[in-house]
This record gives structure tokens, C-alpha cells and sequence, in this order.
């Protein structure tokens, strides 16, 4: 699925040289290992192009309000539905447009351990039986996330017999320890859980139902720029509406940094030069900034 007639439609209404504003390419990067490995390998593949790329940490809140005030580009992370009510407004605005479907298959909700799980957390409406267990916690991951604004009013609203529980806002690496501690002595845990990531591999984990309403079942990630991003670069617009990613190709790259202790952009640009195939579709009706071959340009950069 893709909004490619959206990306060609724009780009027909740009025609000749670029616009001096599309040499540098502003991204937003919320901190969470699977946007920064996307991210990352954009950045090797834009900078081979041609294009000096500024990678901008953000909250997912300002990125989209930096989206909204052209001060980024472009984001890769938009996890839907999840996120939905977070950008829907700007979407409906026309303040952001969705470009591209780049992930699909992907899991987004609170998550146990199986031995959580097989002891009867099951359900969002599990939770409260375990309130002494899990001693009134949930763990969230950084503050001003939608999904952890989402299981604060259910606390508030008392959704669940929620009442009295604490979500516990920290760094997605916060959070994970937390659960590694729990874990390694078989305690009960909640926490927000995603797929792809490592975590899946490292934990024997299961995810809840019940939370539907807000996170979806299997949800994609968008790709989308700022108003106006494709029109005004369309030789990018092209390349963010070809650069579609996997699960096995984050999980791997993700584990590389979480695990291993890798650099982002180095165990991106390792990816990118033990599978240059994936450069035949990213690069198909792209050329360099100055109109030259891209895929040869891009080989170059990353040493192929």
C-alpha cells in the first residue's frame, strides 16, 4: 500500500532545477531505535545523493508541530494507528502529508512476559487483578508519548479498574531495563511493547488485547513531510515514496545497536553494503542532487 499517486501528482507540478531549500534535508529522529535505524539509512543513501541531511532529535508531539511550522522536513516514524489522534488535525489541515506506507506488520501495545501472561494477564481488563504484583505500575516509554498519554486517562477514567495506577514515563532504554530486571527474576511486568525491536527476540513476550481502540491491531508506518515537501523537491519526494523497510531488516539492525552496542550509522551502512539490491527499488526514477546516476552515486558513498 502506498500513496505513490500522491507523490507523482505533486511532483508533476515541479519541473526543472531544484529548489536551493531541497539541498539539505531536515529529519525528525523521536529516540526510538527503530526510527533511528530508518533514519540512519536514509541519511546514508541522501548523503551519497548529494544532499547534506540534519537529523533533529524531537518528541513525537514537536515533530509534528515542527512539521507544521516547516522547520522539519520530513518523518519516517509515523506509527498508525497509534498515532492517529496525535496527527490527524494536521493531516486534516493539510499541514502534513502522508507520503509513503513504509513498515507494515507492525505490533504496538502494553506487553507482558508469557509467564505474565500464562499466569492470567491477558487483558487490558487483567491489569487490575495483578495491581499488588505489578505493584500499581505500567511502564511507558518517553514522556509526551501519545501511547503513554492514552493509559494515563485510562487511570484517570478508572478504564479497567485502572484507578490508582502509576504510568511510568522514561527513555525507551529506561524502560526496557526495568523490564530486563523483572524479568530475570521471573516478576510481573506491563510495560508498552512494540514489533519490530529486539525486545521480542530477547523476552519471551505476549501483548494484550483490549486496547484496540487506541493502538489498533497490526498497524504500518507513514512516511510525511511537511505541506508543500514533494511539490518543492520532487527527485526526494520520489526516493521517500520508494524507501519502503521490513521487520527482519529493522530487527536485525536494531538488535546490532541495542544488543551489540553498534553505532546507528554504522550498523546502517553495514546493512546497506551486504544487501545493495534493496537500492534498485529505493533509487528507481531518482537521480543525484546535480541530475547524475543514483544508484552508482549511492555504491560510491557506502563503498560498494
Amino acid at each position: 500500500m502506498k500513496f505513490v499517486s500522491t507523490v507523482s501528482a505533486l511532483a508533476l507540478m515541479t519541473s526543472g532545477a531544484f529548489a536551493a531549500s531541497c539541498d539539505t534535508v531536515v529529519m525528525s529522529d523521536v529516540g526510538w531505535t527503530d526510527i533511528t535505524t530508518t533514519t540512519s539509512t536514509a541519511k546514508h543513501v541522501l548523503e551519497g545523493l548529494g544532499y547534506d541531511v540534519d537529523v533533529k532529535v524531537l518528541s513525537v508531539p514537536v515533530t509534528f508541530a515542527s512539521l507544521e511550522s516547516d522547520d522539519v522536513d520530513i518523518f519516517l516514524g509515523n506509527w498508525m494507528p497509534a498515532q492517529a489522534g496525535a496527527i490527524g488535525p494536521y493531516l486534516d489541515s493539510g499541514e502534513i502529508e502522508a507520503i509513503n506506507v513504509n513498515l507494515e506488520g507492525t505490533k504496538y501495545t502494553l506487553a507482558v512476559p508469557t509467564y505474565t501472561y500464562e499466569a492470567g494477564l491477558k487483558t487490558y481488563a487483567d491489569i487490575a487483578n495483578f495491581r499488588e504484583e505489578l505493584d500499581e505500575k505500567i511502564y511507558g516509554i518517553e514522556p509526551g508519548n501519545e501511547g503513554n498519554a492514552y493509559l494515563v486517562e485510562l487511570a484517570e477514567n478508572n478504564t479497567h479498574g485502572l484507578a490508582g495506577f502509576e504510568v511510568v514515563e522514561s527513555s525507551e532504554q529506561g524502560m526496557l531495563a526495568q523490564v530486563a530486571r523483572a524479568y530475570d527474576d521471573q516478576e510481573h511486568v506491563v510495560f508498552l511493547g512494540w514489533e519490530p525491536h529486539p525486545m521480542n527476540a530477547n523476552f519471551s513476550l505476549k501483548y494484550l488485547t483490549g486496547g484496540e481502540d487506541f493502538f489498533g491491531g497490526e498497524g504500518v508506518v507513514h512516511t510525511v513531510t511537511r505541506k508543500g515537501f514533494v511539490g518543492e523537491c520532487p527527485n526526494l519526494g520520489t526516493l521517500f515514496g520508494n524507501m519502503d523497510f521490513t521487520l527482519e531488516m529493522e530487527n536485525l539492525i536494531m538488535g546490532q545497536i541495542l544488543d551489540d552496542g553498534e553505532d546507528a550509522d554504522d550498523a546502517t551502512m553495514a546493512w546497506l553494503k551486504a544487501n545493495p539490491e534493496v537500492l534498485d527499488t529505493w533509487l528507481a526514477g531518482v537521480t543525484t542532487l546535480d541530475g547524475g546516476d543514483a544508484i552508482a552515486a549511492v555504491k560510491a558513498h557506502i563503498g560498494l
